[in-house]
């Protein structure tokens, strides 16, 4: 009856292992977990790190093709800065070589012992308005100012004329003619000036 009972109902499993191996074993298992999850972590941070790399350089890229462009445009700006003082008068240089010929046609005729003075007068005279035309071109214009009052920012005045017909501080002669550049003064007009016949000063601030 025993070994039938028995053979019914065998006996249960016994962990025959001592406290000590038990808690190993758990050890174990939980230091399999734990260096599981620090692989998973170490997996992360090499992605994040790759990644972080990656884009590194892309940005290295980007600042050293940034530099360059940089570089090629400074140089280009410099370029165009020399040629442009280089060449700032190739137009106005053009115009002039008209006045230039027009000048040396006109000393050849004056050679000539036969050669038609008034003829000559008339193509100086054309001369003089071609020049005046191209100066005016460019933003030169003469400063004439016979008759006006005296200006010393445009004027210069050489000496005094007592003058009772006129007002005095006025220009009465233009021993030189003046120009200007878009309004700058290039050179200012070398002038006589009145004065009352009481010999009063030139007042500076007219």
């Amino acid at each position: 009856m025993i070994e039938k009972d028995q053979a019914q109902n065998p006996p249960e499993t016994v962990d025959e292992r001592t406290p000590a191996e038990t808690e190993v074993s758990v050890e174990d298992e939980a230091a399999e977990e734990t260096s599981a999850s620090e692989r998973l972590e170490q997996g992360e941070l090499t992605k994040l790190l790759e990644d972080a790399r990656s884009k590194a350089d892309q940005h290295w890229d980007q600042l050293i093709r940034t530099r360059a462009e940089i570089d090629n445009l400074r140089k280009r700006a410099q370029r165009d800065l020399e040629n442009a003082h280089k060449f700032a008068l190739e137009r106005i240089s053009q115009d002039l070589l008209q006045v230039w010929d027009s000048l040396e046609l006109g000393h050849q005729a004056a050679q000539d012992e036969q050669a038609d003075v008034e003829k000559l007068r008339e193509g100086t005279a054309l001369t003089l308005k071609l020049l005046v035309d191209l100066m005016s071109k460019h933003g030169i214009e003469q400063v004439s100012p016979e008759g006006e009052a005296f200006n010393p920012e445009y004027h210069q005045a050489m000496s005094m004329q007592e003058r009772d017909d006129v007002e005095p501080n006025t220009v009465v002669a233009v021993v030189q003619k003046g120009y200007l550049l878009n309004g700058r003064l290039l050179r200012p007009a070398m002038v006589m000036v009145s004065k009352a016949a009481s010999g009063a000063a030139i007042d500076e601030q007219a």
